[in-house]
C-alpha cells in the first residue's frame, strides 16, 4: 500500500527493541522506493507529551491506514521516564 507522507499510520507488528507494539500510531516522515523491493517508509513515534520516542525504517507492508474503527488507547512503557 502507498501512504502519503506526514500521514498517521498504525504498526501491524510489535518491534521490543524500540519499546514499540502492534497498534501503536506513527506519523510517516519519509519514503523508500528501491528498485525491485517494496516501498518503505520512515517513521516517527510520538509518547503522548510529544517526545520523539523512535524512528524506524518499515516496509509498507508492517503498516495500515488508521480506519473510523480505530479508537485511541495508552499503555505505559516499562522504561520510560515519568
Amino acid at each position: 500500500m502507498n501512504f502519503e507522507m506526514y500521514q498517521d499510520v498504525i504498526l501491524l507488528v510489535d518491534l521490543p527493541a524500540h519499546g514499540l507494539c502492534a497498534g501503536d500510531v506513527g506519523t510517516l516522515v519519509e519514503r523508500h522506493v528501491v528498485p525491485g523491493k517494496e516501498v518503505g517508509y520512515s517513521v516517527e513515534f510520538f509518547d503522548m507529551t510529544g517526545r520523539t520516542v523512535a524512528v524506524v525504517s518499515l516496509p509498507g507492508s508492517q503498516l495500515r491506514a488508521p480506519t473510523m474503527a480505530d479508537r485511541p488507547t495508552t499503555r505505559t512503557f516499562a522504561g520510560a521516564d515519568v
